[in-house]
C-alpha cells in the first residue's frame, strides 16, 4: 500500500511518481464533458422526464458501464500512465430524501473500475467531486445556484464524514487504492471551516483505515493552503495547476492571455506558487488537474500541447506526482473523444451550437456572441457598485456565472431534453453505446505526449 515519506509517496521503500489522468464525466458528469447544459441533476431529471424510467435506467446504467471498461485501462497502462482519479457525485451513494442511508449500487460502479485499473497495474485515487450542499460555487459540485452551503451545513459536513467511513472501511485492503481525495476543489467563503472539518474527516477515516494516504485540496479550488494548518500524517496536498494560455481565450504560448504575458518561466513561477505550502512543509506534490483545451486550429492545439509538455517537464524536475484533466470526452479536452458522426453526437449537436452561441457552458465557451448582453451589466456594475469582489473571482465572473452559466443553462436544459423526445429504450442504450472506447478516437498528439512524459524519470510503478 502507498504511504507518503516526507516528501515521497513510496510502496514499501520504493518511490513512486503517480502520473495519470482524471476521469471526469463518469460518475460525476459535467456539462462540457458529455454536452448537456446546467448541472448533472438538471440533466437527469429533464432525460427521466422525455424518455420515462426505463428509458433513462437502461441510458444512464449503459453509460455507466461503456464509459471506462478494461479497455479503457489497457490503453492507458500501454501509455505508461501508473493512476487515475476517479472523481464520484454523492447522489452514488445517498438520495436527499433519505440521508445516511448509503446504496450498494455505488460502492459496485467504484469496484469496477477500480479493479479493471488494479489488473493493469493502475492506481486510483477516490474523488469526491460533488458533496451534499455543494463545496464550490460551480456547475462541477452539482451546485445551480453559485451558493457553497456546504460550509454552513453541519448537517451536510456530517453526511459527507459518515460516506467516507463507509468508503474507507470498504476499501482499507485493497493495496491499488492510493488513497481518498475526499472533497474536490473546496471553496469555503470565510475559510473558518475547512481546516477543522479536513481534521475531524481525518480522524474519521483514520479511525476506520489507518493506511491509506488522504490527497487534500486547498482552499479556494484548490489554490489557497495558508487556512489548513500543520500538515496531517499520510497526507499529500494538491494543487491544481490551470495555464491561463490553455482556457478556451487563451492567447498564444508563449503570448498575452487575459492581460499577462505566460511563457515557460511563468508557467512555472505560478507551479512553485501553487505548491509552495508542500515544499516549506516537506510534503510530496500532487497536481489533481491541469491541462488545455483545444480548439480544433491546429496551429493553435499545437501550441497547447507545447504549453502542456512544458508543464509535465515542470512537474518532472520537481518529482511532482500528476492527474490529466480529462480522460474522455465529447471533444473540449479529453485523451479520447467521443466521434463526432456517432448517433449521441449528432443527437446533441445542435444544443452544443447553441451552447457555443450563447456561451453557456463556463469551461469551453466565451461570451462573444451576447456581448452586447454582457457589456451593460458589467458597466452598470463598474459604476454602481464599484468594490463588490464577490468571492471567489470577482465580479466579472460572478456576474458571468449567474447570467450565462445559472440562467441560461437552466433556461437551455429543456433544449437538451427536447433532443431526446421520441428515443425508445434501446436507443437510449445505443446513444449511451457512443462512449465505448472502441467507438471513440484517440487524441493521437496527446497521447504521446502523455507516453513521453510517462517514460521520464523513472521509477514508477
Amino acid at each position: 500500500m502507498l504511504r507518503v515519506d516526507g516528501s515521497r509517496i513510496v510502496a514499501g521503500d520504493q518511490p513512486v511518481v503517480l502520473r495519470g489522468v482524471g476521469l471526469g464525466g463518469w460518475m460525476n458528469m459535467e456539462n462540457f464533458i458529455t454536452g448537456y447544459p446546467g448541472t448533472e441533476s438538471q440533466q437527469r431529471k429533464a432525460l427521466r422526464r422525455v424518455l420515462g424510467d426505463d428509458g433513462y435506467t437502461r441510458f444512464f446504467d449503459r453509460f455507466l458501464d461503456a464509459f471506462f471498461t478494461d479497455d479503457d485501462a489497457a490503453l492507458l497502462a500501454g501509455l505508461g500512465l501508473n493512476s487515475v482519479r476517479i472523481p464520484f457525485n454523492y447522489r452514488h451513494f445517498e438520495d436527499d430524501a433519505a440521508p445516511f442511508e448509503l446504496e450498494t449500487e455505488g460502492f459496485a460502479r467504484l469496484d469496477r473500475v477500480v479493479d479493471a485499473c488494479a489488473r493493469h497495474g493502475i492506481y486510483t485515487i477516490l474523488d469526491l467531486h460533488a458533496v451534499p450542499g455543494a463545496q464550490n460555487q460551480h456547475w462541477h459540485s452539482d451546485n445551480p445556484t453559485q451558493w457553497a452551503h456546504f460550509w454552513s451545513q453541519r448537517q451536510f459536513q456530517d453526511r459527507v464524514v459518515h460516506l467516507w467511513e463507509r468508503l474507507a472501511d470498504h476499501y482499507k485492503d485493497h493495496p491499488w487504492v492510493a488513497g481518498y481525495n475526499p472533497v474536490n476543489e473546496p471553496a469555503d467563503v470565510e475559510g473558518t471551516t475547512i481546516g477543522p472539518f479536513y481534521r475531524r474527516l481525518e480522524a474519521a477515516i483514520r479511525a476506520v483505515d489507518p493506511g491509506h494516504i488522504l490527497f487534500l485540496d486547498g482552499n479556494r479550488y484548490s489554490t489557497q493552503f495558508d487556512q489548513l494548518g500543520d500538515p496531517l500524517p499520510n497526507c499529500v496536498y494538491t494543487a491544481h495547476d490551470y495555464a491561463k494560455p490553455g482556457f478556451v481565450d487563451g492567447g498564444p504560448y508563449p503570448g498575452v492571455s487575459r492581460g499577462e504575458y505566460v511563457d515557460r518561466d511563468r508557467v512555472e513561477e505560478t507551479f512553485l506558487a501553487r505548491t509552495a505550502y508542500m515544499r516549506e512543509t516537506g510534503t510530496p506534490i500532487w497536481v489533481g488537474e491541469f491541462g488545455p483545451v483545444y480548439t480544433g486550429d491546429l496551429a493553435r492545439d499545437e501550441q497547447r500541447y507545447r504549453l502542456l509538455e512544458d508543464q509535465l517537464e515542470i512537474y518532472g524536475r520537481h518529482e511532482a506526482s500528476w492527474a490529466l484533466w480529462t480522460y474522455k470526452d465529447i471533444g473540449l479536452q479529453g485523451l479520447v473523444t467521443v466521434d463526432p458522426t456517432s448517433p449521441y453526437a449528432r443527437r446533441v449537436a445542435p444544443v452544443m451550437e447553441k451552447k457555443a452561441r450563447l456561451g453557456v457552458d463556463s469551461w469551453g465557451s466565451t461570451d462573444a456572441g451576447i456581448r452586447a448582453v454582457m457589456q451593460p451589466i458589467e458597466d452598470l456594475f463598474a459604476r454602481e457598485f464599484p468594490d463588490f469582489q464577490p468571492y471567489p473571482w470577482g465580479a466579472t465572473r460572478w456576474i458571468h456565472g449567474h447570467v450565462r452559466h445559472v440562467m441560461l443553462a437552466e433556461a437551455m436544459v429543456g433544449d437538451f431534453a427536447k433532443a431526446f423526445e421520441g428515443v425508445t429504450p434501446d436507443e437510449a442504450e445505443r446513444l449511451a453505446d457512443s462512449f465505448a472506447l472502441e467507438r471513440c478516437r484517440v487524441r493521437e498528439n496527446l497521447a504521446e505526449v502523455l507516453r513521453r512524459a510517462a517514460a521520464v524519470g523513472e521509477p514508477t510503478r
